[in-house]
């Protein structure tokens, strides 16, 4: 049965001479896996390779078969037209490192309109905004909102952070971060993405605290695994 949803791209790889398998994030469905038939050769065909790049917001008319296969797409369009996210080199790269990581975290196949919306605002905004240096930092650690596990602020004047419990604690263990990282990560807690300039990160500092997020996502979810794009990431901002 066809059906129109709103996507967002994970992931695409190429199958064959000729075509491609995407996986999205759609609006009514959660993740979804397509297989884009004669796509690279076609240029006759409506359905184009380029709208396919990471993050890129799309309108899809699609054949969901639930039967675990790859589903087909019918029509395609664009829904957000980006101005940079796919031509400067640092949201590039970024949009490269947060598809990857949401690849590896979001396995659902099922309606979450709240962390749809989460990620189109958020990917609009990235678009939009100069100062980007910390976006995929505060991304990361409000994505965990939607995934189960933020952190739990109500003891947050401690002096150790439990990666594993996810909330602050007075004991150390081989889980905990304290010291000066603690200082670091507690810069992001409670900040929107608005007044993400104001946080005061050096290239030592961001490393560090995107060292701890990264653990953090490992501790919690299974299946997660360190993005390739994370070594490209760190030399952008370093």
């Amino acid at each position: 049965m066809l059906e129109q949803t709103k996507a967002i791209v994970l992931h695409s790889i190429k199958y064959g001479d000729s075509s491609l398998i995407t996986t999205c994030y759609t609006e009514k469905c959660g993740v979804k896996s397509y297989m884009l038939k004669g796509v690279l050769k076609s240029r006759k065909s409506k359905i184009k390779p380029a709208y396919f790049q990471p993050l890129t917001q799309l309108v899809l008319t699609v054949n969901h078969n639930n039967k675990g296969a790859l589903n087909s797409i019918r029509e395609v369009e664009i829904e957000q037209f980006y101005t940079s996210i796919h031509t400067d080199i640092k949201k590039q790269t970024i949009a490269l490192f947060l598809a990857e990581i949401l690849n590896y975290s979001i396995k659902e196949e099922e309606l979450n309109s709240s962390l749809y919306q989460y990620l189109e605002a958020s990917f609009l905004w990235l678009d939009t905004h100069s100062n980007i240096s910390n976006f995929h930092l505060l991304f990361l650690l409000n994505l965990t909102k939607f995934l189960g596990f933020y952190p739990d602020l109500n003891t947050s004047d401690n002096n150790y952070f439990d990666l594993y419990e996810a909330r602050f604690t007075t004991k150390q263990n081989h889980h905990t971060v304290s010291g000066d990282k603690i200082v670091q990560f507690k810069k992001l807690l409670g900040i929107h993405f608005d007044a993400i300039h104001t946080v005061n990160f050096n290239a030592e500092s961001r490393q560090v605290v995107l060292s701890i997020l990264i653990q953090y996502f490992e501790l919690h979810l299974s299946g997660f695994r360190k993005p390739k794009s994370l070594q490209v990431l760190k030399s952008i901002f370093s």
